[in-house]
């Protein structure tokens, strides 16, 4: 493997075949979902950010909706089936070496469920705005800031 100006940037190149190597981003989604005045959050299971909260979120697998992926990681992390309903913000900037790219954040309302933490989540709650447990991401401060 070689590297080699190639469309405006250095790139990994196979000397034999030609072959240009394309970095491509990490894409992430998530949802912000509020009731009587609380929000959504989980707690994380899992390094980086272990035990800080922020919003249900999980990469977008290959081939899937972005919207349906922050309703599935929605459901996976809290028990809670929900309906995304707009797109919030796409927020760019890797915050940790295996982190997203990319953030797609959604709006999303309940359908059903019952509250359970549960896959890379430790535990789940309701928080009010002014009384926000400590964050794990300046994407979810960004988020539960302006919104």
């Amino acid at each position: 493997m070689t590297h080699e100006h190639k469309f405006d940037m250095v790139r990994p190149v196979c000397p034999q075949c030609n072959w240009i190597h394309f970095v491509d981003p990490k894409v992430a989604a998530a949802v912000l979902v509020e009731a009587d005045g609380r929000v959504l959050l989980v707690r994380r299971a899992n390094e980086p950010f272990c035990g800080l909260w922020t919003l249900p979120a999980g990469f977008i697998n290959g081939g899937e909706d972005p919207a349906e992926a922050a309703a599935r990681e929605c459901l996976e992390e809290t028990g809670l089936t929900v309906r995304v309903t707009r797109v919030l913000d796409v927020i760019a900037g890797k915050e940790h070496e295996r982190g997203a790219d990319f953030i797609i954040v959604y709006h999303a309302e309940i359908i059903s469920g019952e509250l359970l933490a549960a896959d890379d989540a430790d535990a789940v709650g309701w928080f009010a705005r002014d009384v926000l447990p400590p964050l794990a991401f300046s994407a979810t401060q960004k988020i539960l800031g302006e919104t």
